[in-house]
């Protein structure tokens, strides 16, 4: 069982910038991917960004291209997501991700954070 922490969440004027992190424990992949997905409010959950085991591949929604970066530290099992230029439509739970590969870890992760709330106002 893996269990993903995230944090960084809060609120942000429209422009503006936040970082979320996710620490991973438990039980691992001895190699995985890790990402993020969201879910505005009303809406269906949505891919945002992932990355490889070791940082050789990013994949990034296109929405968010351009404005947010993903990063990971594999010694300490962690991945963050840099936000940039946040706009209104931004505003989301976003949740930390999960998987033994790329494409699982942005269709169909294996496991969950509890998400963490961003809100961009206008």
């Amino acid at each position: 069982q893996v269990q993903l922490v995230e944090s960084g969440g809060g609120l942000v004027q429209a422009g503006g910038s936040l970082r979320l992190s996710c620490a991973a424990s438990g039980r691992t992949f001895s190699r995985y991917a890790m990402g993020w997905f969201r879910q505005p409010p009303g809406k269906e959950r949505e891919f945002v960004a992932a990355i490889s085991w070791g940082g050789s591949s990013t994949n990034y929604a296109d929405s968010v291209k351009g404005r947010f970066t993903i990063s990971g530290n594999n010694a300490r099992n962690t991945v963050y997501l840099q936000m940039n230029s946040l706009k209104p439509e931004d505003t989301a739970v976003y949740y930390c991700v999960v998987a033994g590969t790329m494409l699982l870890v942005t269709t169909t992760p294996t496991s969950w954070g509890q998400g963490t709330q961003v809100t961009v106002s206008s």
